[in-house]
């Protein structure tokens, strides 16, 4: 990991985490205009609270719908909502947490939760939860999650959902070419073979190359090696020969039986490229599943990643997604009562079903919906199923963001062009991730 990248982490969390014994609770309004150091108040339960979409655009609709909800349970409050696109919610957050600005009420899934809450911005929400409608409402494997991730076994965000790796693909070209079902990974590269058709500009696959890669190929090396673990003693198992070898592999799909193009994918080019109709597998995950719908109209279906050929199915954690408390908050007791109401029965299942991800409130995960959606049932029996191995990745690393981001996903690129080996790639990811469990442990 760079040094500077590294020191200036740890500055950060250094500053914002000194600001909390040196501010006040004055120092922030009803408006959301607090640091991270504002202790807040817990306020009347009433007036005008602030709440950050950490996905705005994307989910904008299905919130406004649970806001309007709330706020005809709730008259005396109003929740001013601000749609915060994914690729920037983290240097929003930190920028706000520096400088003030931040929300009562914000989206903060595990995969940035340890840095937010590193930097002391966030409300414990352990005992709210217990003594609140939400007290065994919640699934446990999620609060586990984020009890992990937090990297101090607090609840720093109510878990409202979890997204799960899925591999779409089209049901009419499969049974074109007369293939069966992706289950397994064997079967995942003949279908990518097969179905590819350059002249034609026709493709068994579509990988993703820009931003966002790195989990994906994680994903997928794992899934392939069989390696259960992220970590053997402190040191990672990313660049283990298993993976090194199953990464290799992967990534000579590329231009091979994917289109050149891919190298620059995030998921919206990705996704729209699938819809388009002439590539026939896509790995994504469950959120994309109304686009598919609308695009192909029911000739596609979405499985659980691949399994071994003995039926082991090995993947990575995805984050969980939930709502977290600012401590800066002057009006704690009505942002609660926000956060207890989207994650209710009624309004956890709508959010999830709108997104076709799996709900963290048990109620809402037995609604008909769940059944009815095959990707998502099946989502939800990979997660809890016996045979299914997950590995967790290092999400309460304060750096993880910027390893799995900044720090590589140029470098993925280049290993897609030809121009670093795998090896080299995971050896690199390697250093930065033993570094940056190092400084973890020295500081836990």
């Amino acid at each position: 990991m760079k040094r500077s990248i590294r020191r200036s982490r740890r500055a950060a969390t250094a500053v914002a985490l000194g600001s909390v014994l040196a501010l006040t609770a004055t120092a922030c309004g009803d408006d959301g205009s607090g640091g991270a150091g504002d202790k807040g108040d817990e306020g009347s339960g009433k007036g005008t609270i602030t709440f950050w979409d950490n996905n705005g655009g994307v989910r904008t609709d299905v919130w406004k719908q649970i806001i309007a909800d709330f706020e005809k349970k709730y008259p005396d409050i109003k929740v001013k909502y601000v749609g915060v696109p994914a690729a920037s919610v983290q240097s929003k957050y930190d920028t706000a947490i520096q400088g003030g600005g931040l929300p009562d009420v914000g989206g903060v899934g595990t995969a940035m939760l340890a840095e937010v809450a590193a930097q002391g911005a966030l409300e414990p929400l352990d005992s709210r939860i217990s003594s609140g409608s939400l007290n065994g409402k919640l699934n446990e494997k999620f609060l586990d999650s984020v009890k992990a991730a937090g990297g101090d076994e607090r609840t720093y965000t109510v878990p409202t959902s979890a997204n799960n790796g899925t591999l779409w693909y089209r049901t009419d070209l499969f049974t074109a070419a007369k293939l069966d079902a992706p289950t397994t990974w064997t079967k995942f590269y003949a279908a990518a073979g097969k179905l590819t058709d350059k002249g034609k500009n026709k493709f068994g696959y579509t990988i993703r190359g820009g931003e966002g890669s790195i989990a994906q190929a994680l994903d997928a090396t794992y899934g392939q090696s069989g390696i259960t673990s992220f970590w053997n003693g402190d040191k990672t198992t990313v660049d283990d020969p298993k993976n090194v070898a199953a990464l290799e592999k992967y990534v000579g799909l590329y231009k091979k039986d994917t289109p050149s193009a891919d190298v620059n994918n995030d998921f919206t080019k990705m996704v729209a490229q699938w819809d388009s109709g002439t590539i026939g597998m896509l790995s994504h995950n469950l959120g994309s599943y109304a686009d598919h719908e609308k695009a192909l109209n029911g000739k596609f279906k979405g499985l659980p990643n691949p399994t071994l050929d003995d039926g082991t199915r090995v993947q990575v954690s995805n984050p969980v997604d939930g709502l977290g408390l600012f401590k800066s908050s002057k009006n704690k007791a009505a942002a609660w009562k926000f956060i207890e109401f989207a994650a209710s029965h009624e309004s956890n299942s709508k959010w999830n079903e709108s997104a076709g991800q799996v709900p963290a409130n048990t109620e809402a995960a037995q609604d008909s919906w769940v059944q009815a959606s095959e990707p998502t049932k099946l989502a939800a029996e990979a997660l809890n199923g016996a045979t299914t191995k997950i590995v967790q990745l290092p999400y309460y690393l304060p750096d993880w963001n910027t390893i799995s981001k900044a720090d590589n996903e140029p470098n993925f690129q280049k290993v897609l062009l030809g121009k670093m080996s795998a090896k080299d790639f995971l050896g690199t990811l390697a250093d930065q991730l033993n570094k940056a469990q190092a400084d973890w442990k020295q500081n836990h």
